[in-house]
């Protein structure tokens, strides 16, 4: 998310974008092109042309769209509401698992010296001395990854399952996020998450306003304001009227692209375009507004902030890949010192032979093919250079640091009743490896919390005293304060029948706005 057009933000293909103003007041309302002129603004999708067609309170019509998937064989075009970020379920967890724990070159190196010791000519140890070992590491890291991975699942399962309000007939009823389909309409409270990606129809605030929280997309606590188009501003102002309502937006197909949106809503025989500025997307949070009607667009994995998480890979330490390059060390040397043991055999054997000619019959093999068996023989001896037991004990270090940070009460937050918890149990090993942070701003690392002080309104003073108490001659803020006259003419006039001392802030976007209004 980033800033709404017109406010300054960096766009990527239009080098200007009209403000609110210019978009409703000098701009028509109704446009009745066959292009919308969003999409003359961008070449690369007016060309590719707007695949992606949704129809308001239509999932039959929504539903007729495919797209092939293997062969001859189609599944729908648009995608459900159900996400899932785990990594495995019930059928690959077994053999995905057993891939991700043989990428560790240690496992690879024990893999191959259990080959060698159970092949008889070579073998100096017994096959299972290192077999039962492997098999107990492998054991403990598919626990611990599995223990991670339901974690995942119950996760998911969390967000799956949250309720929202969707039209169903003539009324509005409560229904799992996962239900939801891309066509249907939601109404939205305040504080609400936001279950997909919207076209915000109206709401309760004027001119059709949203004050939105992005702060679990990009991190910003600062509200932004969304804006529904003008015509579903004046014309959806009742549920009755929401559920006749037969509109369809045709749209640039489901990307990453969080700043950017270009579409049009046709309806009644007229086109109105659309910008990120009329878009909820899933992940944000309703703020200081009461109620608003959304139309979900993108659903599922098709949502903007889905599309920017990727695939979900292995996560290494420096300590994982650390080690793998010192697993390749260690065998490397093993590789030498055993070549070395081995033509040191080849020249003592033949000396041997040599001298002791009676043996010759005892010993039918050659000299060349004893010293490739004792070549082998010697990296079975020298394999204990890798020991077994560094790893499990790592593996339990691994889950005694995790179960630590999870009891730590020096991180625990008691406004909120949240202790500290590891949701992987593989990383916390990193956690003291941090040399640098770069920040923005201090923000990121604090927090940012404006705490109301005082204030002078109309000659009446609040806060630092009893609500109403004037202040003293001669002591008026905006005297002895030069910086504070010029913002005496945001504070607006305490308002009859209200209580005094009641102070409303509200903003949104990063221009200046009023910083309270007196009520």
């Amino acid at each position: 998310m980033g800033d709404t057009p017109g406010r300054g933000g960096a766009q990527r293909t239009c080098p200007h974008k009209p403000g609110r103003s210019e978009k409703y007041e000098l701009r028509p309302e109704g446009v009745v092109s066959g292009v919308c002129p969003r999409a003359r603004a961008t070449p690369a999708l007016s060309a590719s042309g707007f695949t992606w067609e949704v129809k308001a309170n239509s999932r039959a019509y929504n539903s007729r769209f495919k797209e092939k998937a293997f062969l001859c064989w189609q599944r729908p075009k648009y995608k459900t509401n159900i996400i899932h970020t785990a990594k495995y379920n019930f059928f690959s967890f077994l053999p995905l698992n057993l891939c991700e724990q043989f990428r560790r070159m240690s496992n690879l190196y024990f893999l191959l010296i259990i080959i060698l010791q159970s092949i008889p000519e070579i073998s100096t140890l017994p096959w299972f001395t290192l077999f039962a070992p492997l098999v107990c590491l492998l054991v403990i890291r598919a626990t611990r990854d599995l223990m991670d991975d339901i974690g995942r699942h119950r996760s998911d399962r969390v967000v799956n399952n949250r309720p929202c309000q969707v039209l169903v007939g003539k009324s509005f009823r409560w229904k799992r996020w996962k239900n939801l389909r891309v066509g249907d309409v939601v109404c939205l409270r305040r504080d609400n998450i936001v279950p997909a990606d919207l076209l915000l129809l109206a709401s309760t605030e004027p001119s059709s306003l949203c004050y939105v929280e992005t702060a679990d997309i990009d991190g910003e606590t600062n509200l932004k304001f969304r804006q529904a188009p003008m015509v579903t501003h004046h014309e959806l102002n009742n549920v009755k009227k929401m559920a006749s309502f037969q509109g369809k937006v045709v749209c640039e197909e489901p990307n990453s692209r969080m700043h950017q949106f270009v579409g049009c809503l046709e309806w009644m025989g007229r086109k109105y375009p659309l910008d990120i500025g009329n878009i909820l997307l899933r992940g944000c949070k309703i703020r200081n507004t009461d109620t608003c009607y959304g139309l979900v667009i993108y659903a599922g994995f098709d949502t903007k902030i889905m599309r920017n998480c990727g695939k979900i890979h292995l996560k290494r330490t420096k300590l994982d890949l650390l080690i793998n390059r010192l697993v390749i060390m260690i065998f490397v040397s093993l590789v030498l010192i055993s070549a070395a043991l081995t033509v040191g055999f080849w020249y003592k054997v033949k000396e041997f032979k040599t001298k002791h000619h009676y043996v010759a019959a005892k010993h039918a093999r050659t000299v060349a093919t004893e010293s490739f068996f004792i070549f082998w023989g010697f990296l079975i001896l020298l394999s204990v250079m890798v020991p077994m037991a560094m790893f499990i004990m790592a593996e339990f270090i691994y889950l005694g640091n995790s179960v630590f940070i999870n009891w730590d009460t020096q991180m625990y937050y008691e406004p909120k009743d949240m202790p500290a918890k590891a949701r992987s149990t593989s990383l916390n090993d990193q956690l003291g490896q941090v040399e640098y942070i770069f920040s923005d701003k201090t923000g990121t690392l604090t927090q940012n919390i404006m705490t109301f002080k005082k204030c002078c309104i109309n000659g009446v003073l609040y806060g630092g005293a009893l609500p109403g108490t004037p202040p003293r001659p001669g002591h008026w803020p905006w005297v002895s304060t030069p910086g504070l006259a010029s913002n005496k003419g945001t504070l607006s006039r305490p308002g009859a029948g209200r209580g005094p001392g009641r102070v409303i802030i509200r903003a949104g976007g990063q221009r200046p706005a009023p910083l309270a209004n007196a009520t």
